[in-house]
């Protein structure tokens, strides 16, 4: 399996650090307002990958935090008067919510980053020890001129990078130095060896990372735009602090989501929450919208693409529907062609897994699913295929789906719909027993006008 490696600017053959197991660390939200598309596109990507290193055998264990204090939540909970760390709270239940519905479910633990406060001030203390950081009157800040290689990831050197600053902070050696610990008096703050403050944006990271997987580990992930200075502030930090390189073995970053060819942004009055989104559109169809595009490649979000995509898992749907029936018909096919559709299976699952094992290519992966829909319609019409053959199609299908975090099958949708209105049921027999008559038959109602009528007893 090859991956690329922003480092490295090339593909490299996936060698994890400790045999089978992998250590996946993804940069995850600022919750200080709801999630939007861009967020959608990367922890989609990234559960795509958790899944398939899982489906290839791989231990994973995929680590992700919540920045739940940071300047843009204090200001925005000073704008609603409200505490800083309830307005996190508020705005992280909903970030869990949309990443349910989109399918983001295997992230194995999420890191807050005010539980991990010691952890944060022992790794600034072993900065400044080393002689990595400095305090000042302001704050602690991190020497980047100490390091002769910083910048390798986005691969620019100081200077240049120094070029585009503007230094604010008289107190600070260098333009670009960053700030490890920020002295506040205002709340919220907590003690430190060097006076009430809160961390820096970067250190949050390097804090969780060590802790749970040490100074080194496999993967990091992230957006493109946290190549600088985001990810090469960890990388300063890190290497720094623990003496070990490399920090990370191999760096991952999604595209850039623009919205109708323009960045995405509230300015332009294009900026889409998840939330909005699933108004409209049901998850599993944004999701295999940014499936259809490689994780590293812009994407260009659209109602067009959104219809595309629902075009094409409704055909993926209706062959799942149709095999359905057939396995339950009492079709008589010969098996004189089974050699013929089993080989097709074989040759598109390795197709599929090909092009999963070149860097996660979803799109490529995607092809080889809809040319198999395509003969697996013309087999059906030419009423070549047996149940045996049916079967193993179907099977095929659900592995893919479970690979990419898509449901193709009907009955899936059907046993949950099933349960969903085995429960209004029981809420509505609950309703009559305590005289609730108005609301008892408002969802007797309802349910008629979805096809299902009840008989009172």
């Amino acid at each position: 399996m090859k991956v690329y490696n922003t480092m490295t600017r090339k593909k490299e053959e996936l060698r994890p650090m400790n045999k089978n197991r992998i250590k996946m660390f993804v940069c995850g939200p600022t919750v200080y307002d709801e999630s939007h598309i861009g967020h959608g596109r990367t922890y989609i990507a990234f559960d795509v990958i958790a899944r398939y290193l899982k489906y290839k055998g791989y231990s994973v264990f995929y680590l992700e935090n919540i920045t739940d204090i940071d300047d843009k939540i204090i200001k925005r909970a000073s704008e609603l008067g409200v505490e800083p760390l309830e307005l996190a709270k508020k705005y992280e239940s909903l970030y869990f919510k949309d990443m349910e519905l989109l399918g983001v479910t295997n992230v194995n633990y999420y890191a807050r980053a005010m539980e991990h406060l010691t952890e944060i001030i022992n790794q600034i203390q072993t900065l400044v020890d080393k002689g990595f950081a400095y305090e000042t009157s302001t704050g602690v800040y991190f020497d980047e001129s100490k390091l002769e290689d910083f910048g390798k990831l986005s691969n620019r050197n100081i200077e240049d990078l120094n070029i585009h600053r503007v230094n604010l902070d008289s107190t600070k050696r260098n333009p670009g130095d960053f700030a490890l610990w920020k002295k506040r008096d205002e709340k919220p703050s907590w003690d430190s060896p060097w006076g009430k403050g809160r961390p820096g944006w970067h250190i949050e990271d390097t804090a969780i990372t060590e802790t749970y997987f040490g100074g080194q580990f496999d993967i990091h992930g992230g957006g493109l735009d946290l190549i600088f200075p985001h990810h090469e502030a960890e990388i300063a930090q890190m290497e720094s602090a623990t003496g070990k390189k490399p920090m990370v073995k191999y760096w991952m970053h999604t595209g850039f989501l623009n919205v109708s060819g323009e960045k995405m942004s509230k300015s332009l009055g294009n900026f889409v929450t998840i939330e909005e989104l699933l108004k409209e559109y049901d998850p599993q169809v944004f999701r295999y919208f940014v499936l259809s595009t490689h994780y590293r490649s812009p994407i260009d979000f659209s109602d067009d693409a959104l219809m595309q995509s629902q075009n094409s898992l409704k055909r993926i749907h209706k062959v799942m529907k149709t095999v359905d029936e057939l396995l339950e018909s009492n079709i008589t096919n010969e098996n004189r062609h089974d050699e013929k559709y089993l080989q097709l299976l074989e040759d598109t699952k390795e197709e599929f897994l090909d092009a999963m094992d070149n860097d996660f290519n979803t799109p490529i992966a995607l092809s080889a699913l809809f040319n198999l829909v395509r003969d697996i319609n013309k087999g059906i019409n030419e009423e070549e295929i047996s149940k045996k053959v049916f079967k193993e199609i179907k099977n095929l299908l659900n592995e893919f789906g479970d690979i990419l975090g898509l449901t193709f099958s009907v009955e899936s949708v059907k046993s949950d719909s099933d349960e969903l209105v085995n429960i209004l049921i029981d809420v509505r027999e609950e309703l009559r027993k305590k005289k609730d008559y108005e609301l008892s038959d408002k969802i007797r109602s309802q349910l008629r006008d979805a096809g299902i009528d009840l008989e009172d007893k």
